[in-house]
């Protein structure tokens, strides 16, 4: 059996949905904070079940039975290190015999503040003698195209990455490689560093915005205190604001860029192109 935590977020539904087409619905066990919000997995026969990181008494029983566990990385930043230690210890104590751990892109030189906790997950995976598998992530150019409505409001596309280079990829190339990963055999131990093939700056990210939008839209490139204060104006929480404003700045210094291509060999095709997302965001709007 195999169990997805954090099922009913973006990258969660998205692993269960790739998981369906190749294993039976009972099979599959859908891990959430709030089981309400999984009620369509339910219809399919996934196996829904409380799993709150920070109720660890609901954890053991959520994992029960579990061969396979895909630990999504919390997104309460400043929370994340305690809550995944309940989520290892848990699925220690219910037998599991391996857990794939979504990490972060090029951690071993990071210098992103969302790095720590990362660390100290991948630290707590070690001296569990639980088996592990590490998905690295890179950044999902979803992040990017959440930015495209307001800046053709304002003709202006803002961050901080300077002329960094990201690599970046659809979510869903993130969920078919957990998915792969999670239905595969011999996986202990292995560490992905998933990006995607291309990579762009955000100045030829905005670039594109204008070609396919025929609208003005140029790059401007914010200090990092004003990124972030641009950030919690435009509704951002503080912390969030911070933390995106900090990864703009590891893009600047390479940490969001990897050429290894892992994650496309892993797909057996390309990732998807910054552009068709781009092209998507456009027409949902």
């Amino acid at each position: 059996m195999i169990a997805v935590t954090g099922a009913t977020g973006q990258l969660g539904r998205l692993v269960v949905e790739e998981l369906l087409k190749n294993t039976p619905a009972n099979e599959i066990v859908a891990a959430v904070r709030n089981p309400a919000k999984a009620e369509d997995l339910n219809a399919l026969g996934v196996d829904v079940r409380q799993a709150d990181y920070s109720k660890p008494e609901t954890l053991k029983t959520a994992f029960s039975g579990v061969d396979k566990l895909l630990l999504i990385s919390s997104s309460e930043v400043g929370q994340r290190t305690a809550q995944h230690q309940a989520v290892i210890d848990a699925a220690k104590q219910a037998g599991v015999k391996l857990i794939a751990y979504t990490s972060l892109l090029n951690l071993d030189s990071s210098p992103l503040l969302l790095a720590k906790e990362h660390r100290d997950t991948e630290a707590a995976l070690k001296s569990s003698g639980v088996p592990y598998v590490l998905l690295r992530n890179g950044w999902y150019t979803e992040n990017y195209a959440a930015s495209i409505a307001p800046s053709l409001a304002h003709n202006a596309f803002i961050g901080s990455a300077s002329d960094g280079r990201i690599s970046s990829a659809p979510r869903a190339d993130y969920a078919r490689a957990a998915a792969k990963v999670l239905l595969s055999e011999a996986q202990e131990g292995k560490i992905y560093e998933l990006a995607g093939d291309q990579s762009y700056t955000l100045a030829e990210f905005a670039a594109e915005i204008a070609r396919q939008s025929g609208k003005e839209v140029n790059y401007v490139n914010l200090p990092q205190a004003d990124f972030a204060s641009a950030l919690k104006g435009a509704g951002l929480p503080e912390g969030l604001a911070d933390v995106l404003a900090d990864s703009d700045i590891g893009a600047s210094q390479g940490a969001l860029y990897n050429d290894s291509q892992t994650l496309s060999r892993l797909l057996g095709h390309a990732t998807g192109a910054y552009q068709d997302v781009i092209a998507k965001s456009l027409n949902a709007l």
